[in-house]
């Protein structure tokens, strides 16, 4: 192998931050562990502990009323809201404008095509694995499509995580970005909880979805930084120019 062979391999090879290779391989175990669950829920072998979980969330002898104060059944009403079509559309329309207003015209493409796609897939997956919605106890909420993976708990992590990763990418502060992603996977969380709480998804419904959103949100978030610039056109020029000015 020649000086230059040598060289370009080399700079090929450390091209990876560690990151992005941790990031990579936790992808493959992501991937994994959804083909396991997947398998386990179509064979059947996690229904006794969705049963259990679902019936420790309600009244012994009042499976219709769930354990704790009336507020909170509502506050976990609102909480759900935030993973539905309707707000999920707005908040990923409202950042799209935001960043081609802000002329970063590559991630803000980029984030729409992330998010529609990632919820084609949460479409087909629920297609291809057909589970129905659990009758172990009665719904809170009205729901009419198929269980698995959750529709919410993966769209809203789709959504709020790609949101959050690819944003955070655009802030300055190591603190900001670490909110904005922190952010991200509360809501995420939360909204997937919401389901299991309400009876309208098995545990293992949610586990799924979290993480094929999760694995969705990474994915996208490698492919941006492997090849979306972070800053918009004029400040990356302006970056060239100031440091152009300083050598002169």
């Amino acid at each position: 192998m020649s000086e230059v062979q040598r060289r370009g391999f080399l700079a090929r090879l450390t091209a990876y931050e560690p990151l992005t290779l941790i990031m990579l391989a936790a992808v493959a175990g992501g991937l994994f562990v959804l083909q396991r669950l997947t398998s386990e829920v179509l064979e059947g072998e996690t229904f006794h502990f969705d049963e259990t979980i679902l019936l420790a969330l309600r009244r012994p002898g009042e499976l219709g009323v769930p354990i704790g104060p009336d507020w909170l059944t509502h506050a976990v009403g609102d909480i759900t809201s935030l993973g539905g079509v309707t707000v999920l559309s707005l908040m990923t329309v409202l950042v799209t404008v935001y960043l081609l207003l802000d002329r970063r015209w590559p991630i803000a493409i980029f984030v729409l095509s992330s998010v529609l796609t990632g919820w084609l897939a949460s479409t087909i997956l629920k297609i291809l694995v057909a589970r129905p919605r659990p009758d172990i106890v009665p719904h809170l909420v009205e729901v009419s499509d198929l269980s698995f993976p959750s529709g919410h708990a993966m769209v809203s992590a789709v959504t709020y995580l790609t949101l959050g990763a690819l944003l955070a990418r655009t802030q300055r502060y190591r603190s900001t970005r670490i909110f904005v992603m922190f952010a991200g996977v509360f809501l995420a969380v939360i909204i997937g909880l919401s389901r299991i709480y309400l009876g309208v998804h098995y545990p293992t419904d949610v586990f799924a979805g979290w993480c094929a959103g999760a694995l969705w949100a990474l994915g996208c978030w490698l492919i941006s930084k492997r090849f979306i610039p972070s800053r918009a056109p004029d400040a990356a020029a302006e970056a060239g120019n100031s440091v152009g000015g300083t050598s002169a």
